[in-house]
């Protein structure tokens, strides 16, 4: 579903200002799996996602998504197989149009566009079913525009827009990490039954230990731009972030008060 293949990307090659963001890194994903990523500032993570999307080009290794070669891609011709949920609310989602107007785009997400009516009466009853999976009352506030709604809303809008197509892969690069708790535990909530309803191949980084544990069924630590450590499914039903910090501080030699990995 997803390979990475020995992955290189440097910021300022040739510079005095070179860094190496990702050192050969691979990492392979089948369908269905939900993998969270951790690691302290500055390990690669999002940019990591960055690659995979096509807002950034490695300068070695390949990026194949359903096993084609997309290292070459720009980011707008990955968008047919990959849906991204930003850290930002504001981000995902375009706050001058109306939420009906949001979800008509998210609709008609990397597939060719013509002269047609981007909402219908068909298209509303179906945004509307959606929208009720929220549990926000989105559903009935169809042309509201986005910007009146506040961050979890729009949070909770685009994690809905991101899976509605169900992409071959989901990003979500430190989605909760901007909200309050409550909010962020509904958007933990959501994303979780939405990744379970729709099978979905998801890649999730997040500073939030005790989130990178509760979703998904693999986690990877990351480190100066390689994976680290790797805990499978079984191993991951008995990790605590104690156990997690520990074995950063074992393979790196980081101190254990490094808070940088704790939420």
């Amino acid at each position: 579903m997803l390979k990475i293949d020995s992955v290189t990307k440097k910021f300022f090659p040739g510079t005095n200002n070179e860094r190496v963001a990702l050192r050969r890194l691979s990492l392979s994903l089948v369908e269905g799996d939900f993998v969270t990523v951790i690691g302290s500032n500055g390990a690669g993570k999002s940019t990591l996602l960055n690659v995979i999307a096509g807002r950034y080009r490695a300068e070695e290794g390949a990026v194949l998504i359903d096993d084609l070669d997309v290292s070459q891609l720009p980011e707008h011709r990955r968008a047919r197989w990959v849906s991204r949920v930003f850290q930002d609310p504001m981000a995902g989602t375009s706050p001058h149009l109306t939420i009906e107007e949001n979800l008509a785009i998210a609709f008609h997400r990397g597939k060719s566009r013509g002269l047609r009516m981007a909402v219908t009466k068909d298209r509303r009853d179906v945004f509307r079913e959606a929208l009720a999976t929220l549990e926000l009352g989105l559903e009935d506030r169809l042309q509201l525009r986005v910007g009146m709604l506040s961050g979890g809303q729009r949070q909770a809008l685009s994690l809905l827009m991101a899976t509605y197509l169900e992409p071959s892969i989901l990003l979500l690069d430190e989605h909760t990490a901007a909200l309050d708790p409550s909010r962020a535990e509904l958007i933990t909530r959501l994303t979780k039954e939405a990744v379970e309803r729709h099978n979905l191949t998801a890649l999730m980084v997040t500073h939030n230990m005790h989130q990178a544990i509760e979703l998904g069924n693999r986690l990877i630590m990351m480190h100066e731009g390689e994976i680290v450590l790797e805990v499978d499914e079984e191993r991951k039903r008995t990790t605590t972030p104690e156990n997690l910090l520990a074995e950063f501080g074992r393979i790196k030699g980081a101190s254990l008060s490094d808070r940088t990995l704790l939420d």
